[in-house]
């Protein structure tokens, strides 16, 4: 068959837009393929010179080819109809794969994945084993007799976890006018997507929450003037990938709180040093990663450090933050090996960040771990019934992602949003930095708790809507007034932004339904069609240490605003929501392209001060790569 091999030839481009030059050009040169696929490691990093041999069956007759610098094989014009793959590598498991049908005007694809050979995965742990310092719990001091005592780690490689995601679907606004969903302004999600695609992969489907994608980005919203601890602006225009509905941006401002209006705080580093932590890019980037936010403390500032692995323990106690030197030092002592006793660190964290708590300042856990707990309290749910009790107390918990390959993802999140705190994935120092630093306000002093949202959508305006991202954030219509339901949590200076796309009233379009009731007739009041309200926008939130909530109410009305005369917010976080949609390969992303993406973030790029709109704009067109390669 005539393939266009324009879709090999962009391969070779990847690298180039991974250090972000710009994309020049293409192959014109068009070959008939036969076999064509992809070969890569568990992480879905292609792998390089693999030794691909096609055989046909039943015959002696084979061929062979290598994989290119990013793992893709071709074999061309092959004259039988029925082959086996082998797959060859030093240092992986070889891999046959058989009945192979080669048909005419077909191409058979065949993308797989090399098992690293136990006896590698050996060494590299050894490796890392000399410079161990840290086993069972007790630091100790590197020694030619504890490193041949030191436990040997082998790592696990394919047992990432993510939650399964069920998108919200269209509601009708006359059965379901109530929208009700805590805030979120978690950020993981988004720098876990980075990770992937900047090793030339496309992420796992339920690694995408889209709301985080969207509220990685900070966004041009007014600051508050009254008493409230945010602002919140409204915008509604067309809908980008589905022209006939209509698209609605809130955004949420929070206030920023002045240097000398900072609470002190008493913070507790708890690091996971056990033996799956002990790659490069965990231990090392996770020290990295502390130290910069170290340098960032005042004086009335204290840290403590817990560290846990076979067993838990406190490695600094807590110290003020005038004594840099000391806490960087203990932090570069730590070494990672044994197993996880998650569940002992974090009580022994929750201990001592009690033990030094401040009255009226910010107390907080900080966790840095892959989340993978699996020795003492391990049960998510366990952990948290111990998290929500010390919530309670005034102990908020920060979670910070490190590494890949045995990341636990959902209990990362699950126990930030549970602990009143954030939660973020580290995938680098610049990351770290914009934790740590540019960030720094928002990540670690709250200035609103249990944030929640509730919309009541006019049915004589709204025949459908649906809440784009936030399934993990849902809650029942009857939590918004309960004040002792959690929600979640606004920082200094964080921005929240929440999209809903729209089905006008009238529009012919199906949506899901339900049969007639028997005992109620639901009608829409005259009223409804009197009023421009579009929806009624409702928000409670509670003061950092009160427990009484306080209620805003905010009429929305459409002015009929078109895509082209949006802010750039608008569009930026419509591209953001798109491309999420398109990486869980949604059913509601309608006529969304990487090329429509890519035209609308550019469009809404703004003001890029730390380059990360720009960054994404990147993203995608790796996206778009990788997309092709995959078809």
């Amino acid at each position: 068959m005539e393939v266009n091999m324009r879709k090999i030839g962009l391969v070779l481009f990847i690298g180039i837009l991974l250090c972000f030059t710009p994309f020049t050009g293409e192959s014109k040169e068009k070959a008939p393929e036969s076999i064509k696929g992809r070969v890569t490691d568990i992480f879905g990093n292609g792998i390089s010179g693999v030794l691909v041999k096609a055989t046909a069956s039943g015959t002696n007759k084979a061929v062979k080819t290598q994989t290119d610098a990013y793992g893709v094989f071709v074999f061309k014009e092959l004259s039988f109809n029925l082959y086996a793959l082998t797959f060859e590598k030093s240092g992986f498991k070889s891999t046959v794969v058989k009945d192979i049908r080669v048909e005419n005007n077909k191409t058979a694809k065949v993308n797989i994945q090399l098992e690293m050979k136990v006896s590698e995965m050996k060494l590299e742990a050894e490796e890392a084993g000399k410079k161990r310092g840290f086993l069972g719990g007790i630091l100790s001091t590197p020694s030619s007799s504890a490193d041949a005592a030191a436990p040997v780690y082998y790592p696990d490689f394919n047992t990432e976890e993510y939650e399964r995601i069920y998108e919200n679907i269209y509601l009708d606004a006359l059965i379901n006018p109530l929208s009700t969903f805590s805030i979120d302004v978690d950020t993981a999600s988004y720098a876990n997507i980075r990770r992937f695609i900047k090793r030339n992969a496309l992420p796992p489907k339920d690694a995408v929450r889209i709301e985080e994608m969207i509220n990685y980005f900070s966004y041009d919203y007014p600051l508050p003037k009254g008493k409230d601890p945010f602002s919140i602006i409204t915008e509604i225009s067309s809908c980008p990938w589905s022209p006939s509905h209509r698209l609605i941006h809130i955004g949420l401002q929070g206030k920023k709180l002045k240097t000398e209006d900072l609470p002190p705080s008493n913070l507790v580093f708890l690091i996971d040093v056990s033996g799956s932590m002990s790659s490069e890019n965990k231990i090392s980037l996770l020290k990295s990663a502390f130290k910069l936010l170290v340098k960032q403390l005042g004086s009335e500032d204290k840290v403590s450090l817990v560290v846990y692995a076979g067993a838990a323990g406190l490695v600094l106690p807590s110290t003020p933050g005038s004594k840099k030197e000391k806490i960087i030092e203990a932090i570069d002592d730590l070494r990672a090996g044994g197993s996880t006793a998650g569940g002992a660190g974090i009580k022994l964290a929750y201990k001592v960040a009690m033990e030094n708590f401040i009255k009226g300042g910010n107390n907080r856990v900080i966790l840095a771990t892959d989340g993978d707990f699996n020795v003492g309290v391990s049960s998510t749910s366990e952990l948290v019934r111990m998290i929500e009790e010390k919530r309670k107390q005034g102990i908020f918990l920060t979670t910070l992602g490190f590494g890949m390959g045995n990341y636990k993802d959902h209990r990362m999140e699950q126990l930030a949003d549970k602990g009143n705190g954030n939660y973020y994935y580290i995938d680098s120092l610049l990351e770290a930095k914009k934790v740590f630093i540019d960030d720094m306000r928002g990540t670690l002093f709250t200035i609103a708790k249990d944030v929640k949202i509730q919309i009541e959508f006019n049915p004589a305006k709204v025949k459908a809507y649906r809440l784009i991202g936030y399934e993990n954030r849902m809650l029942k219509k009857e939590d918004f007034a309960d004040d002792t339901k959690d929600a979640g949590e606004l920082g200094s200076g964080h921005t929240v932004t929440v999209l809903y796309e729209i089905i006008p009233y009238g529009s012919k379009e199906e949506i899901p339904g339900v049969d007639e009731l028997k005992y109620q007739n639901t009608k829409i009041s005259p009223e409804a069609f009197k009023t421009k309200e579009l929806l009624t926008l409702k928000l409670r939130y509670k003061q950092p240490d009160g427990e009484k909530s306080k209620l805003i109410v905010y009429p929305l009305v459409d002015k009929n605003e078109k895509l082209e005369s949006s802010s750039y917010n608008f569009k930026f976080s419509a591209a953001v929501a798109q491309f999420g949609m398109l990486l869980r390969d949604s059913e509601f992303k309608g006529s969304s392209s990487y090329e429509s993406i890519l035209k609308l973030a550019k469009q809404g790029k703004g003001s890029d001060p730390f380059g990360y709109r720009a960054e994404f704009i990147k993203l995608v067109e790796i996206g778009s790569l990788l997309d092709e390669l995959d078809k």
